[in-house]
């Protein structure tokens, strides 16, 4: 059965979607931004403030769903500028164990939405 997750702990979708969908036991994450869901600004001009405001939007939703970020098996990161790859996975790295760490995705893009710099998605499982 299909549930629509939504959390005031992370930015509201600024679209027709949802944060998150739980299909049975499977979380399937819109991809989130910097967005500070307390303010509604975007987090900016730090690659590394942008990823940890990123990864705090993620667990809002993951916690919302009852899960942590154990739970998650595959990722997907946007990034606008490659050369930025190894700050934001010192801090996505940070987020996960790296024993259980997901598969993931890493694809530069040339524009995400509000001119951010990085967008990340997960798919999780209870």
């Amino acid at each position: 059965m299909k549930k629509i997750i939504e959390t005031q702990n992370a930015p509201a979708p600024i679209g027709p979607y949802s944060q998150a969908v739980l299909y049975d036991d499977t979380l399937y994450t819109s991809g989130q931004i910097a967005i500070d869901p307390a303010t509604g600004n975007l987090v900016s001009g730090d690659i590394v403030k942008e990823t940890e405001q990123v990864m705090k939007n993620i667990a809002a939703v993951l916690d919302q769903a009852d899960m942590k970020f154990e739970n998650v098996l595959k990722t997907t990161i946007f990034i606008k500028d490659m050369n930025d790859f190894q700050n934001i996975n010192l801090v996505y790295g940070s987020f996960f164990n790296e024993a259980t760490a997901p598969a993931r995705e890493t694809i530069e893009v040339a524009r995400l939405p509000k001119d951010v710099n990085v967008e990340i998605s997960v798919l999780a499982r209870r």
